[in-house]
């Protein structure tokens, strides 16, 4: 299992990122604004299936459709003994949102929050869940959390902005840890969830939330959004990440639904214009590694606009993925 990312690493491939996000142009963004502003978005709902929602920003579709960057979704799983939360996001204010939908939904007890990942987006909410929930984390976002937390608030604070209710956040960390490669299933009542850890998929601690009698998966950033969206390689590891999406597509049955990190709910096959970008992006970058091509003239001659529309896709990748193909690559 490979580590997760260093914050100060992270920050410096984020950093750019917001940036390229503000340059790019989304509404009102202006450059050195946030990507999306925790202090303003309205999270919506969405039924699945009986028992089953998918929460997202009530302005995801439209951002989705244009190549735009929405802000985190998440959802809610009921059964007849309580529900579990699906990522806990940015800040009181978006975590009060959520529980006040799962509330309205039901009503049963939130007996359980999964965190699929370890960005503040996704987790920072741990602090203000009821006591009596039990948080789920892979063993290596408690890991990281424990060790970089203060790190990760400076970057995100510096990137999201002040006053947006991350100043106060404290670590809260996993009660119950899914280990390398490993599931763990929750009982509901009525309904048995899984919780996957499919490999190496963005950071050394992605989880999957699977409800298989709705056939709904939640990705986190593994699966930013549907097409033109693209996969970030933040921490490198494209061949990993690649068969980790392979790995996915071939466990979904045809009618599975995705519900992505930053986005609204896609199908199956949308997951496979991010598996053919990135098998695109490895026979490419091989063949210039194979040529004796630089990281530069690789960067050069691996434009491919074919998956071009994503707003981030100036920087996230001839910045970011083909220097990460690149790298892992020429490690053969």
């Amino acid at each position: 299992m490979a580590k997760q990312t260093t914050s100060t690493a992270r920050a410096a491939a984020l950093l750019i990122a917001l940036a390229g996000a503000g340059l790019a142009g989304q509404g009102a963004a202006q450059a050195g604004e946030p990507i999306w502003d925790g202090n303003t978005v309205q999270m919506h709902r969405e039924k699945l299936a009986d028992g089953v929602f998918a929460f997202y920003a009530d302005n995801a579709r439209t951002l989705n459709a244009q190549g735009g960057a929405a802000a985190t979704s998440g959802g809610l799983i009921v059964g007849s003994k309580g529900a579990v939360l699906v990522d806990t996001m940015l800040n009181q204010r978006l975590n009060r949102q959520v529980q006040d939908l799962g509330r309205k939904l039901g009503g049963k007890p939130l007996i359980y929050a999964v965190n699929t990942s370890a960005h503040g987006d996704h987790s920072y909410g741990n602090m203000f869940l009821p006591a009596s929930t039990r948080v789920v984390q892979h063993a290596n976002t408690r890991t990281y959390v424990d060790q970089h937390l203060g790190d990760d608030k400076a970057f995100m604070i510096k990137n999201f902005g002040t006053g947006r209710g991350i100043e106060q956040i404290k670590a809260r960390t996993g009660d119950i840890l899914v280990a390398p490669m490993a599931t763990v299933t929750l009982d509901l009542g009525g309904k048995a969830v899984d919780i996957i850890d499919f490999g190496f998929a963005q950071t050394g601690g992605d989880l999957w939330v699977w409800e298989p009698q709705s056939k709904v998966l939640w990705a986190g950033n593994p699966v930013i959004a549907s097409k033109p969206a693209l996969p970030w390689l933040l921490d490198g590891h494209l061949v990993a990440t690649l068969e980790t999406l392979k790995r996915v597509y071939a466990f979904l049955p045809a009618d599975a639904r995705i519900v992505p990190g930053h986005g609204v709910p896609m199908v199956r096959e949308d997951l496979k214009w991010h598996i053919d970008y990135l098998s695109a992006v490895k026979d490419k970058v091989q063949a210039a590694i194979d040529q004796g091509l630089t990281l530069e003239q690789t960067v050069a001659q691996t434009a491919m606009p074919e998956f071009g529309g994503y707003a981030l896709f100036g920087w996230v990748h001839p910045g970011l993925n083909v220097p990460a193909a690149y790298r892992d690559l020429g490690k053969k």
